[in-house]
């Protein structure tokens, strides 16, 4: 088993918990499996939790402290990790996100949030939220905008998307808003940042038409699967289910146009979109 990747336990509330989680575990003499025994979960959902892959939950907070008598410390320190800036369907894998050492996607619809621009993001927000206040669709801009920073090493993590064609089409805040979101796609790629593939609409059917698909891969944890529909989302550590959508992954790929044959295909729908708003 690799060893456990060292957290700095001032860089956040669940980096805090996993940290201390890990000495507690060890002062107490208890293995992995033997700590996830009470709370009937697995050895590795502990190792999870200690690498900062996971997110503690309060009621597992509370086990701990019991088991470890820690005074109340998980308790208290949960309470600080639930104020999370993203929303609660999301919250854990976006923290996820922030350390995979791999993420492959998915995305049937949207530009995945990673690589979207600062127009896009707000005409997508402001499309899901007709009523909001301005200042809200502004601070769901500025965490998404945050999120893309993690773009800004070059060369970790890994990211790999295959969009559906009907991402391309579909015109998210008009004709320039989507030249420019697509020209940013085009840069990324051709800047050996991310791989990207484009599922067309000639490939018909194929395994992933339910909805979108995030793939994590971490390199001291299990890999995890995300899984997202309106108002909701499923973080999934099963091995075998993940596994099975590890397969779905590999047979979107295989149906999808080869990364220069979608780079050509994303170039010339941005040609469209910008001659389309040149006309505007």
């Amino acid at each position: 088993m690799p060893s456990p990747k060292k957290l700095d336990p001032s860089s956040s509330p669940r980096a805090l918990l996993g940290a201390e989680l890990r000495h507690r575990r060890d002062s107490a003499g208890l293995s992995q499996e033997e700590l996830g025994l009470p709370l009937f979960v697995s050895g590795s959902f502990i190792g999870q939790l200690e690498s900062g892959t996971r997110r503690m939950q309060l009621d597992q907070a509370q086990k701990f402290d019991e088991i470890l008598t820690t005074d109340g410390f998980f308790v208290r320190n949960c309470v600080a990790l639930k104020k999370s800036k993203y929303p609660d369907h999301f919250a854990e894998a976006a923290e996820a996100e922030a350390v995979a050492k791999t993420i492959k996607e998915y995305a049937p619809q949207l530009i995945p949030g990673l690589l979207q621009t600062e127009p896009y993001a707000r005409a997508v927000f402001r499309g899901g939220l007709p009523t909001a206040a301005e200042s809200l669709v502004d601070d769901r801009v500025a965490v998404r905008l945050e999120r893309a920073q993690l773009l800004s090493d070059p060369t970790t993590p890994l990211v790999w998307a295959v969009l559906d064609e009907a991402v391309l089409r579909r015109a998210v805040g008009g004709p320039a808003v989507m030249a420019e979101a697509l020209n940013h796609l085009l840069t990324l790629a051709r800047e050996h940042r991310i791989i990207m593939q484009v599922l067309p609409f000639s490939a018909g059917g194929h395994a992933a038409m339910a909805g979108s698909l995030k793939l994590m891969a971490f390199s001291d944890a299990p890999s995890l699967a995300y899984l997202e529909s309106l108002g909701s989302g499923q973080l999934l550590d099963d091995p075998a289910a993940v596994a099975e959508h590890e397969l779905t992954y590999d047979l979107l790929v295989a149906s999808a146009l080869s990364p220069q044959a979608s780079l050509a295909l994303i170039e010339s729908v941005a040609e469209d979109y910008a001659h389309e708003a040149q006309q505007l």
